[in-house]
């Protein structure tokens, strides 16, 4: 029986494992504990910077900084993380003022009768991306976890 690219492995836990401390560290900033943050996007640390970084830090630390896979895995990362923080806050942003400008016009409507708004059922998800210190924790965390990997590998 083959085993699952170890690359890939080292990719997907290092997903998991940002997604679980995203529970601690709500707790951290919460004083709540929320189970349900396992499942969330964006929030400390990033799941997608870790799991890209783990996949770089693997590559270069078998195959070397000047090999091609290497390279791949960093481009793909770098545009990953730069996603995660740009567009997808930005997306966040948008549909926090979009939900915003909902509630004031639920509230509008109560004064005008003739004006027939129908509200949403669901509010638009507001937490997309991440911070850039989030991108960076979970580079940070993939980075060690991928070298981790390298090094168990290779014993």
């Amino acid at each position: 029986m083959r085993r699952m690219n170890r690359g890939i492995l080292t990719a997907i836990s290092s997903i998991g494992i940002a997604q679980a401390l995203k529970i601690l560290t709500y707790k951290r900033l919460t004083g709540k504990w929320d189970l349900t943050q396992v499942s969330t996007t964006g929030g400390m640390p990033s799941s997608h910077s870790a799991g890209v970084s783990a996949l770089a830090a693997y590559m270069a630390a078998n195959k070397g900084s000047r090999h091609p896979e290497t390279a791949l895995a960093v481009v793909f990362g770098v545009i990953v993380m730069y996603d995660a923080q740009g567009i997808r806050r930005h997306t966040g942003e948008i549909a926090q003022l979009v939900n915003d400008l909902e509630d004031k016009f639920a509230e509008l409507s109560g004064d005008f009768p003739s004006f027939e708004f129908v509200e949403r059922e669901k509010e638009l998800k507001e937490l997309l991306g991440h911070q850039p210190v989030e991108v960076f924790g979970g580079a940070l965390l993939g980075i060690a976890l991928g070298v981790l990997s390298a090094r168990l590998e290779n014993k």
